[in-house]
């Protein structure tokens, strides 16, 4: 279809002087004498000059975005590395498919049930860890000061808990030995055998740790807890170490077993099996404390 223009000079030469003089609208109407409509009507289909585009503030993050993405990004890893709307990278990227390993994917998944789980559970941990310490300080503060009755009835229960004991087929096997992992069931211990006439230097302490730990510094570490020198303790004992066994206990704050013992240690026994004896009667048992 023909139009009213069509074989007007005017048109081709508008058209030139758009492209190459990058005079404006305004200076086109203005140069050929005619309205916005008439030029409008020379220009139409002809493509925008390539000059007359604003730059774009965000050019330089749109770049990076699509590099990140390249990268194995996601849509919202990158929003949140260039602070933009998930929208607005999703926007830039959305040519460019996540090509990206099963092990990535793996990751980026529980990377992201990891942050929706603090982000859900993190308020209710505060509150129960607040909670929990209230009621530890509570309670700490109920027990106050213990007499020396009440240190040798905990001592009793606490060695008839952790402690050797002897067995039905060598009864007589009656020698104190405490071992525990727990500084203050060994303290408790150790006050208990004090108060039982004990002398805390009479003690033989030893170590009990995993050989591919450092016994000197955990003995070094029990030394300080229990107030004996270091030199007072006996070689320890060293277990073997099993790299299959998955073990927690590791690290630095791995300090294996204080074993405790006390020597003529028969009539300690003796009186720490009558005051069981005693407990179990006194709380309805049978008060027998021989097993």
């Amino acid at each position: 279809m023909q139009t009213p223009f069509e074989g007007d000079p005017r048109v081709a030469e508008a058209r030139r002087l758009r492209a190459e003089t990058r005079m404006s609208l305004a200076q086109l109407r203005t140069h050929f004498g005619v309205g916005r409509d008439t030029m409008a009507a020379w220009l139409w289909n002809e493509p925008t000059p390539e000059w007359t585009r604003r730059p774009n503030a965000k050019d330089d993050l749109r770049a990076e975005a699509v590099a990140l993405r390249r990268d194995g990004h996601t849509v919202p890893d990158i929003a949140t590395k260039l602070g933009v709307a998930k929208s607005t990278a999703y926007l830039w990227v959305r040519h460019l498919p996540l090509d990206e390993s099963s092990e990535r994917a793996r990751e980026r998944r529980s990377e992201h049930s990891r942050r929706i789980s603090e982000t859900r559970w993190e308020p209710l941990r505060q509150k129960r860890d607040a909670e929990r310490a209230a009621t530890n300080a509570a309670e700490a503060a109920w027990v106050g000061e213990l007499s020396d009755r009440e240190v040798k009835l905990l001592g009793a229960v606490a060695y008839w808990c952790e402690g050797a004991k002897a067995k039905p087929w060598r009864p007589n096997n009656c020698h104190a030995m405490f071992i525990n992992s727990d500084p203050c069931l060994i303290q408790l211990f150790i006050r208990f055998a004090e108060l039982m006439g004990v002398d805390r230097r009479n003690l033989k302490c030893r170590v009990s740790i995993h050989q591919s730990a450092d016994a000197e510094v955990a003995g070094r570490w029990w030394a300080e807890v229990v107030g004996v020198p270091f030199e007072l303790f006996r070689p320890p004992t060293l277990k073997t170490h099993n790299p299959s066994t998955v073990r927690h206990h590791v690290g630095d704050a791995y300090r294996g077993c204080l074993i405790v013992e006390v020597p003529k240690s028969r009539e300690l026994y003796w009186r720490t099996e009558g005051m069981m004896r005693g407990i179990a009667s006194a709380t309805g048992g049978e008060g027998d404390a021989s097993m």
